[in-house]
């Protein structure tokens, strides 16, 4: 149907045509134009509906090629957050490690225990080995939690414990002597119950740090400094910790000069400190792609038949993306359904994926239980731990019986203080240097272990097809074993007798202790995650890592009586009344049954490795 034109005018400049569905469109058409020309340009060659049908063409392109552009450019953004989450954790779990060893610089204030609030040696040492216990004996279970709903509740659940027990410390301390030695203070027993908040505090900031270094590395090549930064961090926590202690929340002495430590200002610093750490930990300490990592831990664990293929966990819910660019209230009721089924189905999957994850964990903690060579691995650093604290414990009271009662503490040419900051710095260099040179120097591990391959599987298949170049390698077990063998020379260079009357020379038992004990904390949590890898690690390493507790409660049970009987031998001697001791028969009976602990823990590792059934015999490149 068209429209009439009602002048001369619409007659010249407009015509009106009719569309296919009936429904008519104007045209104008100028005067001069050639009046056969189809008014919408139906030869598809230089009409207005050839301009439209390019533009259309043009537009149809240029929009596919911007979502591809700004699909690329989410990615990018994406990827980059990942990195920024990835990096920025690492860097907070190296601030978490600087407080959390706290406890190590005990050697501080432990003299003044005796002293001001007259306790006995083995008063002393029982809150040592309380701290010691509540720091290792709760590992798994941090370790645990850690893997199942992430390390940032630990760090957060860390503050609170810190901050908890160092402020019930201070005013413990502020009290003065218990009752039991006829003073008026707050009662012995409630400063073991702080220090069991300081131990619980302690292991679950590291496990916090370590396990999101673990996981969000652990996968590439620097996997061992990745694990090694946050390792000494922790050592070197003790030694600033120490000199902000010494020099900052000190007493001032008649003279001038620092005294002792403030034992209550620097209990409540810690405390708010920490808290403070703790709390920020919990926005900052995330693991990246956490689901990638868990499902190519099942694939590997399917093809190795330790996981069935038909297990009911591990069903695959498909999740159809609805229409997220529209307003509810535009879509029909049929799709709203169709949305709600859809977000449903997404509800089940993210149970799933929750179910698949909890069943990976603990089919992998069961492996790791059952594995014999895990047994000889803990055995041997409970012998090398537990000397190694018990050392750093008792550092304090060493000192003091390096000379007469008659000689004052401060005319002693060396502190305590001062040998805190050396076991910290040896252990911080050891730790770094023993994660970086085994990056470099030990063999190269599987992408899939060889004790995690199906005998028919692909991996098993090509293995024998990929070249190998050879390049120089030392094991991570060498270097394990080469600094227990300093950690031991160092303890019997203290049993021999050669320190005794010369403080200046004890500066060499504390490197040699420093270093082995540093080098042993940061190898074994990496021979951990590469002999049974990263998705169980904070369980797994937890699980080690009650060894300590146990060593640390039975050689500083061994220390405090030897201690305690030369004591008694000798007589109170006198002195500032701090010092009951005096002489090689103080420690020396300790320290060479802890050498001997150490080269038991020798072999039991190196049966580990290369015994049978060990780790070389199953193709583990350790």
């Amino acid at each position: 149907m068209s429209r009439p034109a009602s002048s001369s005018r619409s007659r010249a400049g407009a015509a009106a045509s009719t569309t296919a569905n009936g429904i008519e469109r104007l045209e104008y058409k100028p005067p001069d134009a050639d009046a056969r020309r189809p008014l919408l340009g139906g030869d598809g060659r230089d009409g207005d509906g050839d301009r439209r049908s390019r533009s259309r063409d043009t537009s149809v392109a240029g929009s596919f090629f911007e979502q591809v552009a700004e699909g690329i450019q989410e990615q990018d953004r994406r990827r980059i957050g990942r990195e920024v989450v990835r990096y920025g954790g690492f860097c907070w779990a190296i601030v978490n490690c600087l407080c959390a060893g706290s406890i190590t610089a005990f050697s501080l204030y432990g003299p003044l225990f005796l002293s001001h609030l007259k306790y006995t040696q083995l008063q002393v040492n029982l809150v040592s080995i309380t701290a010691e216990l509540a720091m290792y004996l709760p590992v798994p279970a941090f370790g645990y939690l850690c893997d199942r709903i992430g390390p940032g509740w630990c760090s957060l659940l860390s503050g609170c414990f810190f901050g908890i027990g160092y402020i019930l410390a201070a005013f413990t301390y502020h009290s003065g002597p218990p009752p039991s030695a006829k003073g008026d203070g707050w009662p012995f027993w409630v400063m073991v119950v702080s220090f069991i908040g300081v131990g619980m505090g302690t292991s679950c900031m590291y496990l916090s740090a370590v396990t999101t270094c673990a996981k969000n590395f652990g996968r590439g090549n620097y996997k061992g400094l990745a694990l090694a930064a946050p390792i000494a961090a922790f050592g070197l926590s003790g030694m600033w910790l120490s000199q902000v202690g010494s020099h900052f929340f000190s007493e001032r002495r008649p003279d001038g000069r620092n005294g002792d430590v403030s034992v209550y200002h620097f209990f409540l610093f810690l405390g708010l400190l920490l808290l403070a750490v703790g709390t920020i930990g919990t926005i900052t300490l995330q693991v990246v792609d956490e689901d990638l990592m868990i499902d190519t831990a099942i694939d590997h664990l399917e093809q190795s038949g330790l996981l069935a293929e038909d297990d009911e966990y591990f069903r695959r819910a498909t999740v159809t993306h609805g229409y997220g660019t529209m307003e509810p209230a535009d879509l029909s009721e049929s799709t709203v359904d169709f949305l709600r089924s859809e977000a449903e189905m997404m509800k089940a999957k993210a149970e799933e994926d929750r179910r698949r994850k909890t069943l990976l964990l603990n089919a992998e903690t069961r492996r790791f239980l059952k594995d014999h060579t895990m047994w000889w691995l803990a055995a041997g650093f409970f012998l090398v731990t537990g000397p190694g604290e018990a050392f750093i414990n008792n550092m304090g009271t060493i000192i003091g019986t390096l000379y007469p009662p008659d000689v004052a503490m401060d005319e002693i040419p060396t502190t305590p203080a001062t040998h805190v900051s050396i076991v910290a710095i040896t252990s911080t260099i050891a730790r770094l240097l023993t994660g970086t040179l085994s990056d470099l120097l030990a063999p190269k591990a599987e992408e899939i272990p060889s004790h995690l391959r199906g005998p028919n599987s692909l991996a098993s298949s090509l293995a024998s097809l990929e070249p190998r170049p050879k390049r120089f390698t030392l094991s991570r077990m060498v270097f394990l074993l080469a600094f227990a063998i300093l950690l031991s020379l160092g303890q019997i260079l203290l049993a021999s007798g050669l320190i005794q009357n010369h403080g200046t020379r004890f500066a060499a038992v504390s490197a040699l202790v420093g270093a082995g004990y540093g080098a042993a904390f940061s190898l074994v949590p990496i021979v951990v995650s590469v002999v049974w890898g990263v998705e169980n690690i904070g369980t797994n390493w937890g699980i080690v890592a009650m060894m300590p507790a146990g060593g640390a409660a039975v050689w500083g049970a061994i220390y405090s009586a030897v201690y305690e009987s030369a004591a008694r031998r000798e007589g109170d001697g006198g002195g500032d009344g701090d010092r009951l001791c005096y002489g090689t028969a103080c420690y020396a009976p300790t320290f060479w049954a802890m050498a001997a602990s150490v080269w038991v823990a020798c072999g039991l590792w190196f049966w580990a490795w290369r015994g049978k059934g060990g780790w070389r015999s199953r193709g583990i490149a350790v």
